[in-house]
C-alpha cells in the first residue's frame, strides 16, 4: 500500500490541471491506493502542503482519493476508484464522506460545474452513499450544498432522498440556511443570489415551508 506521498500524488493527478490526467495510470500501478486514507492532512498551522489550488481543495487526515474525485466532480474516476475498492462511506477527521465533498464549490468558483456536480452526487448515492450522512456539527451534504448555493446539487440530493427538514447541530434546517446569509465570499453576487432563490423555492415546495 502506498504511503501519504503516493496517495497525495494520486489526488493531485485527479484534481490537478494537466490533461490528460494520469490518475488511471497511478491507480493501475498501485490499486491499493483506492482504499487508502491520508494519515496526515491540512491543519491550521500547515495548510499549504495539502491544498489543491485548481479546485480550492484542502485535504484532511482520513480523506481518500474518492473524496478528491467527488470534489472534482469526476464521475469516471470515482467509478474506477469504487471498482478498485474505494469506500463510498469513508470519513475524514471531520466526519465528511465523499458525498459531502461533492457538495462543495459554488457560484464564482473556477471549477464549479453544476451539471457534473449533480451527476457526481447521483453516482455516489447509487454506489451506496447515505444521503443524510452526518459530518462534524451534524452537517449533511444537503446542508453543505445549500450553504454553498448549489441548486443543482440540492435538487440531486432531494431526488436521492435527503431529508429537507433535518437540522444541523446548531438547529438550522436546510431552509433556514437557504434563507439566511452564509458568510461565504461571493455569496452576495447575482449568480449566488439566483442560486439562493432557486434553492429556497425548492425547499419551500418540499417542506411546505
Amino acid at each position: 500500500m502506498g504511503d501519504d506521498r503516493d496517495l497525495l500524488a494520486l489526488m493531485r493527478a485527479i484534481a490537478g490541471p494537466t490533461a490528460p490526467r494520469n490518475a488511471s495510470e497511478r491507480l493501475a500501478a498501485d490499486p491499493d491506493l483506492a482504499g487508502a486514507a491520508l494519515v496526515a492532512g491540512a491543519t491550521r498551522s500547515n495548510p499549504d502542503d495539502h491544498f489543491f489550488p485548481d479546485h480550492g481543495i484542502h485535504v484532511y487526515a482520513g480523506d481518500t482519493a474518492l473524496h478528491v474525485a467527488a470534489f472534482a466532480y469526476d464521475v469516471p474516476t470515482a467509478r474506477a476508484l469504487v471498482a478498485a475498492g474505494a469506500d463510498v462511506r469513508a470519513r475524514n477527521r471531520r466526519g465528511a464522506e465523499p458525498l459531502h465533498s461533492a457538495a462543495n464549490g459554488g457560484p464564482g468558483a473556477a471549477a464549479w460545474d453544476p451539471a457534473r456536480q449533480a451527476a457526481t452526487i447521483t453516482y455516489l448515492v447509487d454506489a451506496g452513499a447515505e444521503p443524510d450522512a452526518l459530518a462534524s456539527g451534524e452537517v449533511t451534504a444537503l446542508h453543505r450544498a445549500v450553504r454553498n448555493r448549489c441548486s443543482a446539487a440540492v435538487e440531486a440530493l432531494l431526488a436521492a432522498g435527503a431529508d429537507a427538514r433535518r437540522p444541523n447541530g446548531n438547529g438550522s434546517t436546510p431552509l433556514d440556511l437557504a434563507r439566511g446569509t452564509t458568510g461565504r465570499s461571493g455569496s452576495g453576487t447575482p449568480a449566488a443570489r439566483a442560486e439562493q432563490a432557486r434553492i429556497v423555492a425548492m425547499l419551500e415546495t418540499v417542506t411546505g415551508g
